[in-house]
């Protein structure tokens, strides 16, 4: 069954464009699903599964504590991989057609506070080449609500900073054009300035924006890395990610009344339903702020 997951990942990477990161998800999820019905139902083909060997799947993940979200990525993941097999020929049906995916538990956003974002954005050490680059970076992502693989990506030729704006390639090779404010500004001002022609590797010169101590594009894994460091330092005590800054940006936002669909075209939503979240981070936040200061809450 690899040979037809290997050609279905083509069909995603070539025809729709996906990202890189959804690629990875795709195949991970393919790869348990096929290992399993060779295991447990001795099935090597496509076209011989039938919904019960699905649903068997299924089952395996609930009794392995898989929550309902991740169960429905992984019907997702088969039933596009399965419907693929059908448009080509390669199967004569469709196992996935009755198969219904389970209601997500909806789980909100965790995001800091406003008093925490400014702690972050203060923890780096401005007198050391790192310092200013680490701020310029927290900055930007907190001003424009990037996903960390965005930023890590951006080119020197993606930001405008007379103009106040940042270009961004997000999920799908899709372009978008963020507005940036003028902290965001001055912080990547000072970076290019004072600490980018130092970190610059003069044999091997870089278009990457932000550069790690090699003269290098920065890495995934050297953000999260340099983000704990400061997290650290901040004495914030929430569980900090990438993430935690696009969800901050978001609810911080809409806290202060911005349009939703502003919001989703900023973070690159193509739907506005995955945008409409953080409206429930913002009431749950109002109804904690009811809780506790109404006198008769």
């Amino acid at each position: 069954m690899n040979d037809q997951i290997n050609d279905f990942l083509h069909f995603l990477i070539v025809e729709k464009g996906l990202a890189e990161n959804t690629i990875k998800s795709y195949k991970r999820d393919l790869i348990s699903y096929a290992a399993f019905l060779k295991q447990e139902e001795q099935i090597v083909h496509p076209n011989d599964v039938l919904r019960t060997h699905i649903m068997h799947f299924l089952g395996n993940l609930k009794t392995n504590g898989k929550s309902s979200r991740t169960i429905a990525r992984h019907i997702a993941s088969i039933r596009s991989y399965h419907q693929f097999l059908l448009r080509e020929k390669v199967t004569e049906n469709d196992p996935t057609v009755h198969i219904e995916t389970p209601q997500k538990e909806l789980k909100l956003p965790k995001v800091l506070n406003t008093q925490e974002v400014e702690a972050l954005l203060v923890a780096p050490d401005l007198s050391t080449i790192y310092g200013i680059r680490d701020k310029a970076m927290l900055e930007l992502m907190y001003a424009t609500g990037m996903r960390v693989s965005e930023l890590i990506n951006l080119n020197l030729g993606d930001i405008h900073l007379s103009m106040g704006f940042v270009r961004c390639i997000g999920k799908g090779n899709k372009e978008r054009i963020i507005p940036i404010g003028s902290h965001s500004i001055q912080s990547i001002e000072n970076y290019l300035q004072m600490s980018r022609p130092k970190l610059a590797n003069r044999k091997k010169k870089s278009e990457s924006l932000f550069l790690n101590h090699h003269g290098n594009r920065l890495s995934r894994q050297g953000f999260w890395k340099i983000l704990k460091q400061l997290t650290d330092k901040a004495g914030i005590k929430k569980e900090l990610t990438p993430h935690t800054l696009r969800h901050s940006f978001a609810t911080h936002l809409l806290d202060n009344g911005a349009d939703l669909r502003a919001v989703q075209e900023m973070l690159g939503h193509a739907d506005i339903s995955t945008t409409q979240i953080y409206t429930h981070v913002t009431k749950t936040r109002l109804k904690d702020v009811y809780s506790k200061f109404h006198p008769r809450a």
